[in-house]
């Protein structure tokens, strides 16, 4: 039940800020689509929406223009959204988003004469350590950038446990010889590689 096209809203915010006031913003409450970025260098939250046709976004236009001023007094910088298409899921997720206690995105910018070559090598890297940690993962899909500032793939992992349980299949010695394989296949190491963890607001 993938999203066909997922809308990434990443909202940053000021130092801080009180949780409690960002809570209260109407867009916020009740939605499980909201996170808030655990990540001790990222002080931000983002949001996800689900579409199966672009036509679908032109009825958010209201809605998502309504956010510059309704998150204005919490934010350091403008929002900044991007719209990435599913390709794969060595994970299918039962709904359409996340609606987990935590969630993780990870990019990867690969050049286009790669890009072929390096889904051949993640389907025998990177999904295999997924497939061996599915007990930990609810899901784990692949999308690829379709507009963006930042393009590139994106991983949307979704996971329950504690963090340190997920994260450890991704850290230990197995997965840190994958990082130096990846090289071969990213445009730039450092600004073409990140994974950030959210924990969702609403759960």
């Amino acid at each position: 039940m993938s999203a066909k096209y997922i809308l990434i809203s990443t909202y940053p915010l000021k130092n801080g800020v009180d949780f409690n006031d960002i809570k209260s913003i109407p867009r916020i409450q009740g939605s499980k689509q909201f996170y808030l970025s655990e990540e001790l260098d990222t002080e931000e939250i983002v949001e996800l929406r689900a579409y199966n046709d672009l036509y679908e976004i032109c009825k958010d236009e209201e809605l998502l223009e309504s956010d510059f001023k309704s998150f204005s007094p919490y934010l350091s910088g403008d929002i900044c959204r991007e719209i990435v298409k599913f390709v794969e899921a060595p994970i299918p997720n039962k709904n359409v988003l996340p609606g987990t206690r935590y969630m993780q995105l990870r990019h990867v910018e690969v050049p286009p004469e790669k890009y072929e070559a390096y889904r051949a090598w993640r389907a025998e890297t990177i999904f295999k350590v997924v497939h061996d940690n599915k007990e930990n993962i609810a899901s784990f899909e692949s999308y690829h950038s379709l507009i963006s500032g930042h393009p590139g793939v994106m991983f949307v992992s979704a996971f329950d446990v504690d963090k340190d349980v997920y994260v450890e299949a991704f850290t230990n010695e197995r997965y840190k010889k994958i990082i130096r394989e990846a090289d071969n296949y990213i445009t730039d190491s450092n600004g073409g590689l990140y994974t950030r963890i959210y924990r969702a607001i609403n759960h």
